[in-house]
């Protein structure tokens, strides 16, 4: 299977939540304790036998190719296997990638020069987890030209902007602006797209990348709706019995910083709507040689360090401090006597002695001096930090928060 499909993960865009992608792409934004958001995706393709991929880049990418190289250069080039980033090649004219679309036709060569029957298209943005290798022998069983896997909308899931409607055979009979109030009922893209090689040639060549498009929605609606009544184009139920992944039927598009938190937060649940801890889908990401974290007394005070509900990553150490239903990523330090309750600190967050958090996410490499209060005083941190509709107060990457 790894030779008859060719996957293009998508990682061009800013995307959202903004406070995060200001030094990097929606795709490198950390996630979960320890992962980067493209992580989920490559996961999928690593864990369903896909070994050709290639990941469109642009917007801030640095951080993203890092990644890339540190996390995942597990393939064997020998074997025709790869992880490749594709920045603009500029090969068809001077410009950028414009849109997904765009981004097709400017690497249309790549499509051309393999041999893969089928292409796999992934939106890098998005955290779920799919055994594409079940959505590949299905999209075969069907003698489908293309494959749309489409999640089921509930008043607990993310909203849509596109509604799609199947016949009694799945296939896809409509591609629709959701129209509903709430927008949470009916059947809606995820960002895959399995589309057979030639038919994706034949679409790139009808002017479609002429249309700007730079969310999934979008991007699924212009490319599938003027193919319904050319091709044999075939709805994939999500989160079914089929393939190797536990059905949680996650998926989110971390559109806000709110989202951002409460997924975040979710994975402190007792039964978290997301499984990390399936054995044999394992999610793969970098793994920096660091000591076990560990809670210790303070060093004046005596205190212990606790933590309670919460996500301890590598090289963390919680002295004297008190942490609960937090998720810390790696080498995070938390001083005697802090508070820490209902945040997100990423790598390299620093909490002074006696400072208390609540309520709030803390990009990379912040500091915080001792005394300091975040998320305590909505109107003081709003002059301060940005804060969400919901009142998560975002610091971003490597500010320095003085004391009050």
């Amino acid at each position: 299977m790894s030779k008859t499909t060719l996957t293009f993960v998508f990682a061009t865009e800013r995307g959202t939540p903004t406070a995060l992608t200001q030094h990097r792409t929606k795709a490198a934004v950390p996630f979960a304790g320890k992962y980067r958001v493209i992580d989920f995706s490559l996961t999928n393709a690593l864990h369903s036998g896909l070994r050709q991929i290639l990941v469109l880049t642009q917007y801030k990418s640095h951080s993203l190719h890092k990644h890339l190289r540190d996390a995942w250069s597990v393939f064997n080039p020998e074997l025709g296997e790869f992880i490749t980033p594709v920045p603009p090649q500029m090969r068809t004219d001077s410009g950028w990638y414009i849109n997904v679309l765009d981004a097709l036709r400017q690497n249309r060569y790549l499509i051309e020069r393999n041999t893969a029957e089928t292409i796999l298209l992934l939106d890098g943005g998005l955290v779920y987890r799919m055994d594409y290798a079940a959505l590949i022998r299905w999209h075969r069983e069907q003698q489908a030209e293309v494959t749309v896997p489409l999640r089921q909308l509930t008043p607990e899931s993310t909203a849509s902007r596109v509604r799609i409607e199947c016949n009694e055979q799945e296939q896809i009979v409509a591609c629709n602006p959701n129209e509903m109030a709430n927008k949470t009922a009916g059947l809606a893209p995820m960002g895959v797209v399995l589309i057979n090689r030639d038919v994706l040639l034949n679409a790139l060549d009808q002017g479609l990348n002429e249309i700007s498009a730079s969310t999934h929605e979008e991007f699924m609606t212009l490319l599938i709706e003027p193919l319904l009544a050319q091709q044999r184009v075939f709805g994939y139920q999500f989160g079914g019995e089929r393939g190797r992944v536990t059905p949680d039927r996650y998926w989110s598009d971390l559109a806000s910083l709110d989202a951002y938190y409460q997924a975040n937060m979710a994975l402190l649940a007792a039964q978290p709507p997301l499984d990390l801890y399936q054995p044999d889908w394992n999610i793969l990401t970098n793994q920096g040689q660091y000591p076990p974290a560990r809670t210790v007394p303070g060093e004046h005070s005596g205190n212990e360090g606790i933590f309670i509900n919460s996500m301890l990553a590598a090289g963390t150490v919680i002295r004297g401090g008190g942490v609960s239903h937090s998720v810390l990523f790696p080498r995070v330090q938390v001083e005697d006597g802090a508070i820490v309750d209902g945040a997100v600190l990423c790598d390299g967050v620093q909490i002074g002695a006696g400072a208390e958090l609540r309520r709030c996410i803390l990009d990379k490499e912040v500091t915080v001096a001792p005394g300091a209060r975040i998320g305590l005083d909505i109107q003081r941190d709003q002059q301060r930090f940005e804060v969400s509709p919901q009142g998560i107060v975002v610091i971003t990457k490597g500010c320095h928060v003085a004391a009050d």
